[in-house]
């Protein structure tokens, strides 16, 4: 048996119908309330109205005088019958003072005793209310008749029914139905309109379907590989996912948070806040390399906000710069493989030419440079890692027309401990130096000198070359990253490797500086008993 399929009524229809339903249950309370005001107010006018009516045949001279009659009810009944119809009530009786009725409409209930006690109207108090009596329920009022030495002789009850009273509070209720309608016709248009309007806001969506793509949005947001932060025109934090808080190292419940308290002053709050405007900007937070994009957020062509993507490019840099220093290397070796090869040939035709001793000594100088090189490191640096880095970079040197030298008081005997953050500060250090070197527009000595020793428990690096030096203003900002003085290619990156060094410096509790003499000296310490720490980015 097929299971019957559950009727979903769209959210047009149920906000309609549930608009419909407080607009109906808001006009039966109304209409309770109003019928129970209306048949209170139409009671007490109607008793005031009977009391009125009571006290002017109470004080009716023929009244007291037919109260003396031997036969009261002959004058009495004609009397207040035709003062009855003449006031539209339901009733008018006259008793005397034993309660003894006059005058009924019933002429059957003549010379019979009224129902309730007459005792209050007798001792000269007027009374109004609703009773129950031989006619049904009716409000009534009644009055002491009283003879001229001021003795009361006898009582008049006058009192319209309770159906009558409904009968015109149903005359009345029936222009109030009409308001009723009226105020109906507009909470329906109102309905309407307010459905119109949701189903614009909610693109057409219904409840299920839009809790279905937030169902969705959420597992997309916190199951990719990429960290998000969106803002809105003030600031504000409106959404970030788990990698985010991953990458920047934030806590739980920043939602609606200013992004200024949340994130200390750098580039990474600089990214966020629109202020670095580069397509995919490279920064720093923490000890992970990041590549921040930031888009607005347009919808129905007004921008609402910014969301702000970081890739984690941290490996993948570590492994371009290897795969550049490989290939400096490389080219390197092919331009002293060509060099190697112009020198056989010239050494081959001195020995055709029988001049042994110069070609000789030109293979003698040959080797010597190279071998005088790579003894020294081998003797001085006991890191085969470091060592073949600053070989290779001493072929990118000769390449690039730079004399390569280890400064005599270089020596690191043993593990000097953390080697890739070794190889990170010496390789980027060296590299900068090289482009300083290669820019510089002097035509002095080019040169760049390492030294590279232990010194009270720390490793010490210094580079120095014969460039041009920092400037006091570059000297402020050289270590931020993407800060560079160098002309940059369209999609390169630069502004990062001094970033870089001064970061590994503060992992290991060291510290960068840098001077001008005869061209920049940087000197990076690194204490060798230090354990590196990733730098918490505070909230």
């Amino acid at each position: 048996m097929r299971p019957v399929a559950r009727l979903r009524l769209s959210l047009a229809s149920r906000i309609l119908a549930f608009q419909l339903a407080i607009i109906l249950g808001a006009l039966v309370i109304g209409v309770v309330v109003t019928i129970g005001i209306e048949r209170a107010g139409l009671d007490s006018q109607y008793e005031q109205r009977a009391l009125t009516l009571a006290r002017q045949v109470a004080a009716m001279p023929s009244v007291r005088d037919g109260l003396k009659d031997s036969d009261p009810s002959r004058t009495l009944q004609p009397l207040a019958e035709g003062m009855r119809q003449a006031a539209g009530a339901s009733f008018i009786v006259v008793a005397g003072p034993d309660g003894t009725r006059y005058s009924h409409p019933n002429p059957a209930l003549i010379g019979k005793k009224i129902d309730e006690s007459p005792e209050a109207v007798l001792a000269g108090k007027p009374y109004v209310g609703v009773q129950q009596g031989t006619l049904g329920i009716s409000a009534r009022g009644k009055a002491p008749i009283v003879d001229g030495s001021g003795r009361v002789i006898g009582i008049v009850s006058v009192g319209f029914l309770e159906t009558t009273l409904s009968q015109q509070l149903m005359n009345d209720l029936g222009r109030f139905a009409l308001y009723l309608l009226v105020a109906v016709a507009f909470g329906v248009a109102g309905s309407l309109l307010l459905t119109r309007h949701l189903k614009r806001q909610t693109f057409g969506l219904e409840p299920q379907e839009i809790a279905t793509l937030l169902e969705q949005r959420e597992a997309s947001l916190h199951g990719i590989r990429e960290g998000t932060v969106a803002t809105d025109l003030e600031g504000r934090i409106t959404l970030i996912n788990d990698e985010a808080r991953r990458l920047l190292r934030l806590p739980e419940q920043l939602e609606g948070r200013p992004l200024l308290d949340v994130l200390p002053p750098g580039r990474v709050r600089d990214a966020l806040g629109g202020e670095v405007t580069t397509a995919d900007a490279v920064v720093l937070a923490a000890d992970r390399v990041l590549v921040v994009s930031r888009m607005p957020v347009v919808v129905r062509g007004r921008t609402i906000g910014y969301v702000a993507t970081f890739r984690d490019r941290t490996e993948l840099e570590g492994l371009v710069r290897e795969l550049d220093n490989a290939r400096s290397v490389s080219e390197a070796l092919r331009a002293q493989a060509h060099d190697f090869s112009n020198r056989l040939h010239t050494i081959a035709g001195l020995v055709e030419l029988g001049r042994l001793e110069e070609a000789i000594q030109l293979t003698t100088e040959s080797s010597g440079v190279s071998q005088e090189l790579t003894e020294s490191l081998l003797e001085r640096v006991g890191d085969p890692v470091l060592g073949a880095l600053l070989l290779g970079k001493s072929a990118v040197a000769t390449e690039r027309g730079v004399q390569f030298r280890l400064s005599p008081d270089s020596r690191l005997d043993g593990d000097a401990g953390h080697p890739r953050d070794l190889i990170t500060v010496v390789g980027n250090l060296i590299d900068n130096a090289l482009d300083a070197v290669a820019a510089s527009p002097n035509g002095g000595p080019r040169w760049v000198e390492v030294s590279i020793r232990q010194e009270g428990g720390e490793v010490v690096i210094k580079v120095h070359d014969s460039g041009p030096g920092i400037t006091v203003d570059d000297s402020e900002q050289i270590f931020s990253e993407g800060y560079t003085t160098k002309a940059a290619a369209p999609g390169s990156r630069r502004g990062l490797g001094l970033a870089l060094v001064k970061q590994v410096a503060a992992r290991r509790g060291g510290q960068v500086t840098v001077v001008n003499r005869g061209g920049a000296v940087f000197t990076v310490r690194l204490p060798l008993d230090s354990k590196p720490a990733p730098m918490v980015t505070p909230a």
